[in-house]
Order: structure tokens, then C-alpha cells, then sequence
């Protein structure tokens, strides 16, 4: 692995570290990144800038590290203080990246993916295309991602609804042009194995006790135990004709189980298959 691969490693597993601090946004990093990747291709891009836009998918959330976990993991509706708080990640996400030696791959992604064509976004109100086109992709994803997913209060809405109201949002929270190759999506079975999922072939599963979504990884073995980040409950991964079911077994995780980890499989795939077209 060069050192600028190594580099890549590094920070998308620091992404996916701060990721793990939220129990229900399990995958959301590795879905926004392919539907970012889908909506550059469907767009016509150039296949570097398709890695980029992967690339930023996965970055964009980084900022949430200053986050408290108060508010990060809040089980119900967000204040106005508390949703101004959040609205400083993506500055906070620019900061952090101001001095990698990588910077220059995500830093449009990581600051103005809450930018609107409108000029309602934030952190800066910037408007139209003066807003990155990797940002503006990253936007639609993001916001795809976030109506299909559950959360604490509210389970995610079917593809069909989310896809509708990106629709009826084209030109004022979503670039028009982007939104309306995003929209072609719909008809793309490619959709229905990123929704729901932690990485391609492996979805998310309820957890037995509390519902919330738990994160299994390919290289889970059959009879494999699985902790549950938001109640800590122990299930026993079953596996079989390519399906995946969680039984309760009763015990609790301790907090080395349930620490926020990062998967390195999922990370060291997708560093080899982009990396070839970024350096």
C-alpha cells in the first residue's frame, strides 16, 4: 500500500469511528458514498470524478466528532439550539481536514454538503452553482439515505416517498440537473442493495430486544456474537442460504465490545478499488 493509499485508509476509518458513536446510523457513510457514486455516474462524470464524490460520501459526516453525544444520540426531535449545534459540523468537519495531506479529495464534500441551490443552506448560504458539484451530489444522497433510514423516533419512508419529495425539492434544496439524474435512480435495481444496508450484499438487522438497526460485516462467521449499540444486547448471528437472522441470547456486551470500532475489510476494498483512479 503506497502512503497515499495508507492516508485514505486512515481517514475514511476515522469517518467511520465517529459514525459508530450514532447506534442508528449504521452503513449511513458507506450508503451515501455509493449513492454518490451512482448519482456520478448516472450524471456523466469522469471516473476520477466518481471517486471523488465516493470519497466525499463517505467523508462528509467527519465534523460530527464535535458533536456531543447528548444531542448526537438523542432518541427524540432536535431543539433549535441543539440543531444549531449540529449545523456546525461541517465546519468543524473543514477544520479537521484543513491540515491532512489529503484534504483537497473531500473538503468541498465536507463543508457544503448542507449548502442549498436556494441559499438556505448553511454553514456559508452560498447558492447555486457556485455550491461544488461533488457537495451537491453528496447533498441528494445524504438526504435519500437520511428518509430511508430509521432513527430513534420514526422508521425510514419507502424509496418511493423519499424519491418524491427529492422531486418536489429540485431547485431549492436539490440542484435541479443533479436531482433529475438522481430521480432516473429509481428505475435501477442497483438502489434496492445500498438501502438498508451496511455493505453490498449485507443488510442491516433489527436487534432483538430494541429494534434498533445492528451493523453485521461480511467476515461475521455463522454462530458469531453481535452487540446491539444502542441497548448493548448480545445476539447470535445466524447464517443461512444467504440470509442473516439475530437470536437473543440474553447477555450484554461490555464496553470493549461495544466501543466504536471501524471495519477494515470494508475500508481496505474500497481504498484498492478507488485509489487507481485518485493518484
Amino acid at each position: 500500500m503506497s502512503e497515499k493509499e495508507s492516508l485514505l485508509n486512515t481517514l475514511l476509518g476515522l469517518s467511520m469511528i465517529v459514525e459508530a458513536r450514532d447506534p442508528y446510523t449504521g452503513g449511513h457513510l458507506w450508503r451515501v458514498s455509493q449513492f454518490s457514486r451512482l448519482l456520478a455516474q448516472q450524471a456523466g462524470l469522469s471516473r476520477r470524478d466518481i471517486s471523488l464524490c465516493e470519497v466525499g460520501g463517505f467523508l462528509h459526516d467527519l465534523g460530527k466528532v464535535g458533536v456531543p453525544d447528548a444531542i448526537l444520540n438523542k432518541p427524540d426531535r432536535l431543539t433549535e439550539a441543539e440543531y444549531d449545534i449540529i449545523k456546525t459540523h461541517p465546519s468543524v468537519g473543514g477544520r479537521l481536514l484543513s491540515s491532512h495531506p489529503l484534504a483537497g479529495l473531500a473538503m468541498d464534500a465536507v463543508v457544503a454538503h448542507h449548502e442549498r441551490p436556494d441559499g438556505r443552506g448553511y454553514p456559508h448560504g452560498i447558492a447555486g452553482d457556485v455550491i461544488p458539484e461533488v457537495a451537491r451530489i453528496v447533498s441528494i444522497a445524504d438526504a435519500f439515505d437520511a428518509m430511508t433510514s430509521t432513527r430513534a423516533y420514526r422508521k425510514g419512508m419507502p424509496t418511493e416517498k423519499a424519491f418524491s419529495i427529492i422531486g418536489s425539492e429540485l431547485g431549492s434544496q436539490f440542484d435541479q440537473n443533479l436531482g433529475k439524474h438522481f430521480l432516473a435512480l429509481e428505475r435501477m435495481t442497483d438502489i434496492v442493495h445500498i438501502v438498508g444496508h451496511s455493505e453490498s450484499g449485507i443488510p442491516l438487522l433489527p436487534c432483538p430486544s430494541c429494534s434498533a438497526p445492528v451493523v453485521a460485516r461480511a467476515t461475521h462467521r455463522d454462530g458469531e456474537h453481535i452487540y446491539c449499540r444502542a441497548c448493548g444486547g448480545e445476539s447470535r448471528l445466524h447464517k443461512q442460504d444467504g440470509l442473516l437472522q439475530l437470536e437473543m441470547t440474553g447477555g450484554m456486551g461490555e464496553a470493549s465490545v461495544l466501543a466504536p470500532d471501524c471495519d477494515t475489510d470494508l475500508i481496505g476494498a474500497m481504498v484498492t478499488e478507488i485509489a487507481p483512479h485518485l493518484f
